[in-house]
């Protein structure tokens, strides 16, 4: 399992019962975790001290409570030098998915590696973490999200990670349509990331559902790599599409015509309480 254990500002302090208890920065929230499906003691303290709380919604979705939260805060990710605007917004997420930092720590050490200019396709790119990673690596990014929203979002992140303006192109776009224009224009890319959603609909109504769509859409962003291609990355929390899965994806339409390895592996966050590793999707990974 690949752990994202570098950081500061986060930590999950403990889990149990459909929950996890964390600590973003100075303030603690208490959010549901499909993944915790054990019932242990809640010693620690923080359970009875929290600053918000996620109730999920026996007819699904939920809302928050919240106890002197502010309605935006910001952390850092001290090991690579990037700070991040969180604000908890609907379905439990506060703009960030930490147990990412795993992955920016590996791609970080390839762009560094390959002393030469670098340009990566972030597809599905939310709020810019893998962005401001890559670009704070010395790549230049071109952050792709259908969401308005989401990208002015990782705008502020980038400019707060002090991100050269002219470090990251931001589009927003439906992801597919986008890579086939560039495919047209005879574009071509270094690494891609991608952050695939369970379940979506583009903006004419187009149903994305990743068990049918991913491997053709891998296929299709592969036509984009450059000749002398650094990575490619597939993250998924689709229970359905396990490390294995991934590999063997990855192999077959990226591998079969670049060469290099795969591997995939779970992702994880650690639980200072106990020592444990939460469990939080996987991540495949192909490197030249």
């Amino acid at each position: 399992m690949w752990t994202a254990d570098n950081w500061k500002d986060y930590e999950v302090i403990d889990t149990c019962g459909g929950e996890k208890l964390e600590r973003w920065g100075q303030y603690i929230l208490v959010r549901p975790d499909p993944q915790v499906i054990w019932n242990t003691p809640k010693t620690d303290k923080h359970w009875k001290k929290m600053n918000g709380h996620y109730h999920r919604s026996n007819k699904g979705g939920g809302e928050w409570e919240f106890f002197d939260l502010p309605e935006q805060w910001t952390i850092q990710y001290h090991h690579l030098g990037l700070s991040f605007n969180l604000k908890p917004f609907s379905f439990k997420h506060t703009g960030l998915f930490p147990e990412q930092a795993a992955n920016w720590d590996w791609f970080s050490s390839i762009i560094k590696k390959a002393n030469r200019p670098v340009k990566i396709l972030n597809l599905f790119a939310y709020t810019g973490g893998a962005t401001c990673a890559a670009a704070k690596a010395g790549a230049h990014v071109t952050h792709v999200d259908a969401s308005k929203g989401m990208v002015g979002w990782a705008k502020e992140n980038a400019k707060l990670s002090g991100l050269p303006e002219t470090s990251v192109r931001w589009i927003v776009d439906d992801c597919q349509k986008f890579v086939e224009r560039e495919i047209r224009r005879g574009n071509h890319y270094d690494a891609i990331i991608m952050d695939p959603p369970s379940y979506g609909r583009g903006p004419k109504g187009e149903i994305w559902k990743i068990e049918t769509s991913i491997y053709p859409f891998i296929q299709l962003c592969e036509k984009l790599l450059s000749d002398n291609p650094l990575f490619f990355l597939v993250n998924s929390y689709t229970t359905g599409l396990q490390p294995a899965v991934l590999t063997y994806m990855l192999s077959t339409a990226v591998k079969a015509n670049h060469g290099g390895h795969v591997i995939a592996d779970e992702v994880g966050l650690p639980v200072s309480g106990n020592g444990l590793v939460l469990p939080c999707g996987a991540s495949g990974r192909w490197e030249h």
